[in-house]
């Protein structure tokens, strides 16, 4: 038996479906190929805004699952829409990595340490103002590319190539990608989440299956869910490695997206976790312009996926109510 595993082209995307696809291996006993993806968000140009959000890096991988090119399919959660596509599951969320945001800044400076008017890169909107709020002075710039072409804007770190532009004075990425790719060499300060709140699903990685080859989840206690006989050995390994906290923390921030009808557009940034017998959410909206924001946080002992939906609607409820619509382009 060999599992096809769809995946973008990206040296990232590439590293982290093959880690994936290493794990459902060593549990399910059978063999693995890559299987890349072009998608529009690799061609197309221009900020990912324009482009229609997050979802362009996602369509043609969910079109090549649909259409039987592949029996699996990787996504770095943050990249998923929150409305399912007919005829898939996310059957398996592995144990998120590190969900924080990270500074990679030349000769070492810190988000403080930063003259004013520095250049810093971001494709994020929610990045950029959570940046503009914290350092009005600082130049704020839009741009693309994958990772080694960002780092590139940066003169002097490691791993820099000699003809890299090295045009801005820092760069924000996330840190579970430069850890997946080795590169944590680059970072000058991680962000904690008090400072700025990561992108819904950030960190964690969602892989899609046919419902066909789902396991079947049903409700168990203390938390997340169970597989129900698993229709087979792929099935089975997708179970195998689901991790029931991440699965709960990533739905409550879904969920939250989703009630504000939200996407990669918008500046919103939420991180769940669970502590003991809770799960805690915090949320923020941002203005893009980092003028105007709202930041709240609820917790619930409902730890099921349902107890998790509930929470992420309850505070986006809240966040609505205070006014968050008022300065955030949110469609809710």
């Amino acid at each position: 038996m060999s599992v096809r595993i769809g995946t973008r082209g990206s040296a990232l995307a590439l590293t982290q479906s093959q880690q994936t696809a290493d794990m459902l291996a060593a549990v399910g006993g059978f063999e693995t190929e890559l299987v890349r993806i072009r998608t529009e968000g690799d061609v197309k140009t221009g900020s990912l805004a324009s482009l229609g959000g997050t979802g362009v890096f996602v369509a043609a991988l969910r079109e090549a699952l649909l259409a039987d090119r592949c029996d699996v399919a990787i996504h770095s959660l943050k990249d998923l829409p929150t409305t399912g596509e007919p005829g898939l599951s996310i059957a398996a969320i592995p144990v998120r990595a590190d969900s924080r945001d990270v500074l990679c800044a030349r000769d070492g400076l810190t988000l403080a340490g930063l003259p004013a008017g520095s250049k810093v890169g971001t494709g994020s909107p929610r990045r950029a103002a959570q940046l503009r709020a914290a350092r009005p002075d600082l130049e704020v710039l839009d741009i693309r590319g994958n990772v080694d072409t960002r780092l590139g804007r940066v003169p002097g770190l490691p791993g820099s190539p000699p003809d890299a532009p090295g045009d801005l004075d820092a760069v924000v990425l996330a840190a579970a990608g430069l850890a997946r790719l080795g590169r944590t060499g680059v970072v000058t300060e991680y962000f904690e989440p008090d400072v700025m709140l990561p992108a819904p699903g950030q960190g964690a990685l969602a892989v899609e299956c046919r419902l066909e080859d789902a396991p079947e989840r049903a409700p168990r206690a203390g938390g997340a869910s169970s597989p129900d006989a698993p229709a087979g050995v792929l099935a089975q390994a997708l179970a195998a490695i689901d991790d029931a906290d991440t699965r709960l923390a990533v739905t409550a921030e879904r969920a939250l997206l989703a009630r504000l009808e939200a996407g990669c557009a918008a500046p919103v940034g939420a991180f769940a976790r669970r502590k003991g017998s809770m799960l805690h959410l915090d949320a923020t909206v941002c203005a893009v312009d980092g003028t105007k924001s709202l930041r709240l946080t609820k917790a619930t002992d409902g730890l099921t996926e349902v107890g998790a939906t509930l929470l992420g609607i309850e505070l986006a409820e809240e966040l609505l109510e205070q006014g968050a619509a008022d300065f955030a382009d949110l469609g809710a």
